[in-house]
């Protein structure tokens, strides 16, 4: 590496030794922290010593420093590098770890992006030990790529820790803290992103110089290119793009929450039974997909009695009862059902066709199976869970609205609303993941007066930056796990708004065409009362030509659905 550069004044600036220690290298050098390769002549080690790049202020201030380090070095973690010695000499202080065979990360990067596989070995450790410290009370306060050692079994230790804590300042505050921790986790962010570009923000390689220049000090972002040494997962992007977001709000906040994301998407990737999806399908089993909807009791004792009733009578009546209607389609596309009927007619997708297979009492079943609302929600939770339930019904009824003609209406509107099963796991089953996507998803205030608004996170990005995977993977696992076949998973996935919509006279695409047009109409009728014209005018203008609908064919749309958006809402607050 590059020779020690010189330093401003009162900054370590001594021969090549530092009492006993013979120093071989440079390994790194920033604004709070100097990193050297050393040679202890007692038994010809190699140690690491960091060591704050400029000297306390006094005597008091150096005994302060030394008795903060000797606490550090008693903080034990597999992911933190181990505390040989803490000393001073020339009242320069500094802390020895053991080098051995090890290389740091900015040695192993160099101008080249680290394998992922690699990286998220990596990563995961170091974040658990960052979590460890954090949780101890101790901030690390100057990651860079040249405080994680890689030793030769692949493994990586976090150091440095302690080495830039300013003794003569009174004990940090909880609030001051909490700060230098979520600095720890945007500096984290920014050794990803030099890890996965292949290069440094914005050019510098120092991070805490990269910091200063971001808000709220600076006016400058830092976005992972689209051309990368290596191809970057999009989950993998929007989580490492999350955590150095321009808004400060929306970064992560601790550890723990990054390490979640990074675990859920590299299980994800791995297999298709990643973890957030692992965990989902066995919260559904415990827990089934929803609770009953309110008045769902009086409901099932009402279809109790339709005993001979024609199928579109009991259809009709499940279908006021959302949460009852996906039990129906669950039970009826079970795998003992499917392979008793060995017709190969596909996914059952209308409740017409599932209560003639289930029979009525299999629909009693179906009912009785459902637990009593909210499930395991609070009442916020619930209240949520409720409004949701409203705009997935609005979406179905204006699907059968804006239907082609000669398409069945139930299965245009089931469509609408099963492409919603993302949505809605999310929100029953990651109630506490939900609100905080949802809270990504909002607009942030003007980082200085005049300028426009900060707009909010994707959905899509938002899902992948808590949990790993997006929301609709979360549905095609939950439809999937139903029985749905590929054709049916195909048309219950919404179409991605970044996909450009064609002209097409394949019923499958026809049908998923109608049931994304319809939910993107209802999504553009839940913003605010200033943006709801221009996103209507958006859907009428991406799916008219291929749907033959104009903005007036989705303005009646959304007025005759209206009437469908408050009635589970005002069932759940009675």
């Amino acid at each position: 590496m590059a020779a020690l550069p010189s330093h401003p004044a009162g900054a370590f600036n001594a021969p090549r030794q530092l009492g006993r220690f013979q120093l071989q290298r440079s390994l790194g050098v920033s604004d709070r922290t100097l990193l050297w390769l050393a040679t202890d002549p007692r038994d010809g080690r190699s140690l690491v010593l960091a060591m704050p790049r400029r000297q306390p202020a006094d005597a008091v201030g150096l005994q302060k420093w030394l008795a903060a380090a000797h606490h550090v070095a008693r903080i034990k973690h597999p992911g933190l590098a181990s505390v040989l010695e803490v000393g001073e000499h020339g009242a320069w202080p500094y802390l020895a770890y053991d080098g051995g065979q090890a290389i740091t990360m900015a040695d192993r990067l160099g101008s080249q992006a680290l394998p992922l596989v690699e990286l998220m070995r990596w990563a995961m450790e170091v974040l658990q030990a960052l979590a460890f410290a954090h949780e101890a009370g101790v901030v690390h306060g100057d990651l860079q790529a040249c405080m994680f050692l890689l030793q030769q079994d692949g493994s990586s230790r976090l150091l440095g820790l302690g080495a830039t804590l300013a003794p003569q300042d009174p004990a940090p505050s909880m609030q001051v803290q909490r700060q230098e921790a979520e600095r720890d986790l945007l500096a984290f962010g920014l050794v990803l992103h030099h890890a996965l570009a292949g290069e440094p923000a914005l050019g510098l390689p120092d991070v805490g110089a990269v910091i200063d220049r971001m808000p709220p000090r600076g006016r400058d972002s830092v976005r992972l290119p689209r051309s990368t040494p290596r191809p970057i997962p999009e989950a993998l992007r929007s989580i490492v793009n999350r955590a150095t977001e321009r808004q400060p709000r929306q970064r992560y906040r601790n550890a723990r929450t990054l390490e979640g994301a990074i675990d859920g998407w590299a299980r994800t990737d791995a297999n298709s039974g990643g973890e957030p999806i692992r965990l989902l399908l066995d919260r559904m089993r415990v827990s089934g997909f929803l609770p009953a909807m309110p008045g769902s009791a009086a409901r099932a004792a009402r279809i109790a009695l339709m005993e001979g009733e024609c199928l579109n009578a009991l259809a009709d009546s499940v279908r006021q009862d959302l949460c009852l209607s996906l039990e129906l389609l669950r039970s009826a596309n079970g795998p003992e059902l499917q392979g008793a009927l060995g017709d190969g007619g596909g996914a059952i997708l209308t409740l017409r066709r599932a209560i003639a297979i289930v029979g009525l009492d299999g629909l009693r079943r179906a009912a009785m199976a459902l637990r009593v609302w909210p499930g395991s929600l609070d009442e916020e939770q619930a209240g949520q869970l409720a409004q949701l339930i409203a705009r997935v019904q609005q979406a179905g009824r204006a699907a059968q609205c804006l239907r082609p003609a000669g398409y069945d209406a139930e299965l245009v509107a089931l469509l609408a609303m099963l492409q919603n099963l993302g949505r809605l796991a999310l929100q029953y089953h990651f109630p506490e993941e939900a609100a905080q996507i949802r809270r990504l998803m909002q607009p942030a205030p003007p980082l200085a007066a005049g300028e426009p608004e900060q707009p909010g996170m994707t959905e899509e990005s938002a899902c992948l930056a808590v949990l790993g995977v997006d929301v609709d993977s979360l549905g095609t696992a939950v439809g999937r796990h139903w029985g749905f076949d590929d054709e049916a998973l195909w048309m219950v996935r919404r179409l991605p708004q970044s996909v450009p919509v064609h002209f097409t006279e394949a019923d499958q695409d026809l049908l998923r065409l109608t049931a994304s047009c319809a939910n993107e109409l209802i999504d553009a009728l839940s913003l605010p009362e200033h943006q709801r014209s221009a996103f209507v005018q958006r859907a009428a203008q991406r799916y008219g030509r291929a749907l033959g609908l104009s903005i007036r064919d989705l303005v009646a749309a959304a007025q005759d659905s209206a009437c469908e958006l408050a009635a589970p809402a005002q069932a759940a607050a009675e």
